[in-house]
């Protein structure tokens, strides 16, 4: 077993309010039969006080007892005595002792309990009692009386809660069977309105996850269908370069055809490579990484270092401008590809024994606007091309260098995923293309 376990919120909400119902129902019915107990005692007192003050008032001999039935289905059991302590009365069947204690007091007689109120005046001493069983009966059945309108409403009250908890999650619900009749490809916006507050973040977050699986999709639809577009030309190439080595003659024909070879080689290679990283930049720009703190400085320094042997290769003198350091918010890696493929492209489009810069600035301090600048004193780019270049594969006409068209796009792909904006224009100093990021100051 994975020792997970599913449960319903439905069933543990039921579960928890309808155990909370049950348990405060008990509990008012209970305090509610204690109380009832309680004030049945008290007016079965107050009856036995109020009907001992009316003896009392009473001739000694012309009292009809039998007036003061209680009338609840149990006796009054009295004697009175006159003032020489002569019994004056006695009720039929009485067992009360032949005393008074003024007052209430409890009293056992051959095995049976009695409350007792006495009275005294200088006529008479009354006493009046009830039997304590047959009292407590009647008073139970007073108690259950008062209680069984809450046992009545508790079952009430249960299907009450279960209907309100079903109707709250009616929406849940309904957003489960529209999610289970989705097709595989149905990346659209779950619908919000009518959810409860608290679901509504949940399915509003799922919304956002559909629209960065939507993007990923489109992003892999999209690279295969350039992929398989951009690698069938130099896949025919080489197929053809192929088929010329195995034609050659001679040993220089042979050795001509070999290095065509490994020249489209390692273009389809680059083409590749250039690919698979435009496709990972996409993919990262739709997953919303946190950024951190990159210093532009030391990422440029090591950037150079990484592209010096082709640069001495031309004879380019390739340097960074003198600054300060420079920091913003961003993704390292990322940034690294960024500045990997202007550097590569400056060195590329530029003549032998030609220049590139790498420029820096930061306005404000620590945490203001950054810019980073790449000059080359190449041919440029026209202006009218310079919107068109950030397309992925488009190749500027009569360019004197041959790319695979995705370097500025993968430029562009990682500018957009910081915020930057990306500008080209002509280098005033060099003469060349100018390429400039301009980064948002930090949050």
């Amino acid at each position: 077993m994975d020792g997970t376990h599913g449960h319903s919120l439905k069933g543990r909400l039921l579960a928890f309010l309808l155990a909370a119902v049950l348990l405060v129902t008990l509990m008012l019915a209970a305090t509610s039969y204690r109380g009832a107990l309680r004030e049945a005692d008290a007016m079965f007192d107050h009856y036995l006080q109020q009907t001992a003050n009316s003896l009392r008032g009473a001739a000694p001999l012309g009292i009809a007892p039998e007036a003061f039935d209680s009338g609840d289905g149990f006796e009054l059991y009295i004697q009175i005595w006159g003032p020489d302590g002569v019994q004056l009365y006695r009720s039929a069947r009485s067992a009360l002792p032949p005393r008074a204690v003024l007052g209430f007091s409890d009293v056992r007689v051959e095995g049976s309990r009695y409350r007792v109120y006495s009275v005294q005046n200088r006529f008479q001493t009354v006493q009046i009692a009830q039997d304590m069983d047959a009292r407590e009966a009647r008073a139970r059945a007073m108690a259950w009386r008062a209680t069984w309108p809450l046992a009545l409403m508790a079952p009430l009250l249960m299907l009450a809660v279960a209907w309100v908890i079903r109707r709250s999650l009616a929406p849940v619900q309904r957003m489960r069977r529209q999610v289970a009749s989705r097709a595989a490809d149905d990346l659209s916006p779950l619908e919000t309105q009518g959810l409860p507050d608290e679901v509504r973040p949940l399915v509003q977050e799922l919304n956002l996850l559909f629209g960065r699986v939507q993007r990923a999709f489109e992003a892999q639809k999209s690279f295969v269908a350039d992929a398989a577009h951009e690698l069938r030309s130099p896949l025919t190439a080489l197929k053809l370069q192929a088929h010329a080595l195995g034609r050659a003659g001679d040993e220089a024909t042979r050795d001509a055809a070999v290095q065509r070879l490994n020249q489209g080689i390692d273009r389809a290679i680059a083409l590749v490579e250039q690919m698979l990283v435009l496709a990972r930049q996409e993919a990262q720009a739709g997953q919303g990484q946190a950024a951190q703190p990159v210093d532009l400085q030391a990422l440029v320094r090591d950037g150079i270092t990484a592209v010096l042997p082709q640069a001495q290769a031309r004879g380019i003198d390739l340097g960074l401008l003198e600054g300060g350091p420079v920091v913003v918010q961003g993704h390292p890696d990322s940034l690294a590809v960024l500045l990997r493929n202007l550097l590569d492209n400056a060195i590329k489009y530029s003549p032998a024994q030609g220049q590139v810069d790498v420029g820096l600035h930061q306005q404000g301090g620590q945490g203001g606007t950054a810019s980073l600048v790449v000059e080359d004193n190449g041919p440029g780019i026209p202006e009218a091309e310079r919107a068109r270049v950030l397309d992925r594969f488009y190749r500027v006409p009569d360019a004197p260098a041959r790319g695979s068209g995705l370097g500025l796009a993968i430029v562009k792909t990682i500018a957009d995923q910081h915020g930057a904006t990306l500008l080209l224009g002509t280098s005033e100093r060099l003469g060349g293309l100018r390429v400039e990021l301009r980064f948002p100051a930090a949050a």
